[in-house]
């Protein structure tokens, strides 16, 4: 249940990785299925691809989340004029959490999630699909603890607080 929302309010919520073909397209489907109209996620990339990984792709399908939209696309698209502003701004990937981001219209909060790049694994193909469904489930779990935050009356710090005790969590 998502935790003291403004009634009405949707938060928009941009997440951002490199190639954008895997991690953050997992994570823009999930908020958008877990969020309960209470989120309205996107995802993009520093260096996009131009293609989802069919992995991800195959993990999202199980959301029931329509996959023929999704696209890797580049993070330049949310800092132009008429681009949604942002409420929160999450990395999921460490070499994007170091870069110089964009500056985006209004004044977002940020996040790091650092999770396991899937699209890195070599192996079999048995291999990868384990991979991405690891990080899946620890998209997933990320998301379900964070709609549970008190979103109304979140700021910069409650935020960093609120995640510092996600990460707790998570790592029991």
């Amino acid at each position: 249940m998502i935790g003291m929302t403004v009634i009405g309010k949707t938060y928009n919520v941009l997440i951002l990785g490199t190639g954008n073909s895997a991690r953050s397209i997992m994570a823009e489907a999930l908020f958008n299925t877990m969020g309960h109209g209470v989120f309205k996620a996107y995802s993009a990339g520093s260096s996009p691809t131009g293609v989802v990984n069919r992995f991800a792709i195959e993990e999202i399908k199980g959301t029931g989340y329509p996959t023929k939209n999704l696209r890797s696309k580049s993070w330049d698209e949310f800092s132009q004029p008429g681009a949604p502003q942002m409420d929160f701004v999450i990395t999921v990937c460490d070499n994007v959490a170091r870069e110089a981001l964009p500056i985006w219209h209004g004044s977002s909060m940020m996040a790091h999630w650092g999770f396991e790049d899937p699209a890195a694994v070599e192996g079999s193909f048995e291999e990868k699909k384990e991979a991405f469904k690891k990080v899946f489930l620890q998209i997933r779990n990320r998301i379900d603890l964070f709609t549970q935050l008190p979103l109304a009356h979140l700021d910069q710090k409650s935020l960093n607080h609120g995640m510092d005790k996600i990460e707790k969590e998570l790592a029991n």
